[in-house]
């Protein structure tokens, strides 16, 4: 079946109420790697119920809609998706427990054209249920490699950020721990992709490889420190390109440009020459 453009845009996602806990707050900063060092403070925060605080970006493991995509009648090749870029726009703090509601929409479907792809673009708003506040809005684009060319309306997609062409104003290693991915899968992702050295293997990779939004939330935590950010919540958005695996054991490199309050990103795994995230855009609130 072809994708159908008008059947997407509307397609019947139910509203999504979930709860979390302490427990699942320090279990996403752990699949991030803080904790490496158990004596920093300012890592401490994040894995420990004493003061705890969740990390701006963990409503990205929030009030997923599903395997939706799977479903026949969307007519997407499921077997041929790959998620492309992931943004996230932050309106206010995450509590370090409570129960949101979660509302998912198709956004837009780019046709790239016969034997191009597609970009599907899924919008989530995230609220907390209590109080109804409007805590964060979040796309992911979904590039949907085998679904090109289904007589959608002829869009563009939009450029990607362009990072300067100076040299970075700063740059911070991190290590990514061999366990990082069996622990990251734990927020909900239990993609075998990610444990299975047989489904890797399968899929062409010599190892299991980490998920991309735990490559993600560890940019995030990057540039904060490469910027030496204390106040979490001033990340206000957060979005970038990824553009290869990144595997548990490896270090990433991210190179940070900061102009005002717009921060450029990209990150790099040196020990393959391989750009992992490219195209990163944040903004920092001022203090």
């Amino acid at each position: 079946m072809a994708l159908d453009y008008e059947r997407l845009l509307n397609w019947p996602f139910d509203e999504v109420t979930q709860s979390y806990t302490p427990r699942d707050t320090m279990l996403y900063a752990l699949g991030l790697g803080f904790g490496f060092n158990p004596t920093a403070a300012d890592e401490l925060r994040f894995v420990y119920e004493k003061g705890l605080q969740a990390f701006p970006t963990m409503p990205v493991v929030l009030g997923h809609p599903g395997s939706w995509m799977t479903n026949p009648d969307t007519g997407i090749d499921f077997l041929k998706v790959l998620h492309g870029e992931q943004h996230l726009d932050i309106h206010a703090p995450l509590p370090a427990e409570g129960t949101i509601v979660a509302r998912n929409r198709v956004a837009e479907i780019i046709d790239k054209g016969e034997g191009r792809g597609a970009l599907i673009h899924v919008e989530r708003k995230i609220y907390e249920q209590a109080s109804g506040d409007h805590l964060s809005t979040q796309t992911a684009v979904i590039f949907a490699r085998n679904n090109g060319g289904f007589g959608g309306p002829v869009t563009r997609s939009a450029r990607p950020h362009a990072l300067p062409e100076r040299s970075p104003d700063a740059a911070v290693d991190i290590p990514v721990a061999t366990q990082a991915a069996l622990l990251y899968r734990l927020s909900g992702d239990y993609n075998p992709l990610h444990a299975d050295p047989a489904v890797a293997e399968k899929a062409g990779f010599p190892a299991p490889i980490l998920h991309g939004l735990a490559s993600y939330g560890i940019a995030a935590r990057a540039v904060l420190q490469a910027l030496q950010i204390a106040d979490v919540a001033r990340l206000r958005s957060f979005g970038l390109r990824f553009s290869a695996p990144v595997f548990p054991g490896e270090t990433i490199r991210i190179e940070v440009w900061q102009d005002g309050d717009e921060v450029s990103f990209r990150a790099r795994v040196d020990a393959r020459d391989a750009v992992v995230l490219n195209n990163g855009r944040a903004v920092i609130a001022p203090a």
